[in-house]
């Protein structure tokens, strides 16, 4: 039976330039892993808020086409559902301009509804959220979803987080780093980012002192990303991309890769292997434009399935 799987965040409504018109899409770093996961054969519910604005209903019709749970998507009458546009250079590195100060998502703990969504939630074998699900978040919603992590690990399942950093939701880099290390105290799986790491801290300028670190704030199992350049492996060694790529859209990259990473993990493979479908799944996304790419002839999710099927069957 598929694992059942939750990730915790904000969605947005994404808009992006195209031939003189603004294209309507939607993202954000745990809903593009939640979607990835969904299209690799998981069971995957999504607890945000959305507003009552005629976006919300469009994302969540589209979220349910792809196949995914949007019974934990909980309603702030009063609040609109958050919005980014997005640019690119010729390098594919991004630039996004967010207007998402009146989130609903920022409210979700006092959204009706959040008491049943959360008791769903803490049932999942798998929990994902990130810093910027804490960043948007008061005080004390941040103690809330530290509890639930705790909740899901009691009772046998995991929890992944991916240290997300984003200067501007932040009050202070110190805060940013306090919440991260309390995050990490909490979760089986970590997926920092170098350069979110050196942004946060000094004492973060190699990967190995960034897997230190999360060892030793108690992580049990650290994949650290490089962008182009790789990853490094829980057990200190590299993984590097089986080749370069001339990105169009850089923005999903590194949920891409933590959706696939994860997704293998569930299904038992290595994580060198975990790692191979991260940077697979994370180069077809970068080829494509937005953080959540249509699915098309391409697309790695049915190759990637069997793989991992062909593995359970041989032991």
């Amino acid at each position: 039976m598929s694992a059942r799987i939750v990730c915790l965040g904000e969605a947005m409504v994404e808009l992006s330039p195209r031939q003189g018109r603004w294209d309507v899409h939607y993202g954000g770093d745990t809903l593009n892993v939640a979607l990835h996961l969904t299209r690799l054969g998981f069971d995957v519910a999504y607890l945000t808020a959305l507003g009552s604005d005629p976006f919300a209903g469009h994302m969540r019709q589209a979220w349910g086409r792809e196949g995914m749970d949007v019974s934990l998507v909980l309603t702030d009458p009063e609040r609109t559902t958050g919005l980014y546009s997005i640019a690119t250079d010729e390098h594919g590195e991004r630039q996004f301009s967010y207007w998402r100060g009146e989130s609903a998502a920022r409210r979700l703990f006092t959204a009706s509804g959040i008491e049943r969504a959360l008791e769903a939630a803490a049932e999942a074998d798998l929990l994902f959220f990130s810093l910027i699900s804490l960043a948007i978040l008061p005080g004390e919603a941040r103690e809330a979803v530290l509890a639930l992590a705790r909740k899901v690990r009691s009772r046998g399942g995991m929890v992944a987080f991916d240290s997300n950093y984003r200067p501007r939701l932040w009050e202070s880099v110190e805060a940013a780093r306090t919440w991260r290390d309390r995050a990490i105290a909490v979760v089986s799986i970590g997926l920092p980012s170098l350069d979110d790491e050196r942004n946060l801290a000094a004492g973060t300028e190699t990967v190995a002192m960034v897997r230190d670190h999360w060892l030793t704030e108690g992580c049990e199992e650290v994949i650290a990303k490089m962008g182009a350049a790789g990853a490094v492996l829980p057990d200190g060694s590299a993984a590097e991309p089986e080749a370069q790529l001339l990105a169009l859209d850089t923005s999903g990259a590194g949920d891409a890769f933590d959706a696939g990473y994860l997704a293998a993990r569930l299904r038992g493979l290595s994580p060198d292997r975990a790692a191979a479908h991260g940077q697979r799944l994370a180069g077809w996304t970068v080829m494509r434009h937005g953080a959540i790419p249509e699915r098309d002839h391409a697309s790695p999710y049915a190759a990637m399935v069997v793989e991992a099927a062909e593995k359970e069957a041989r032991t």
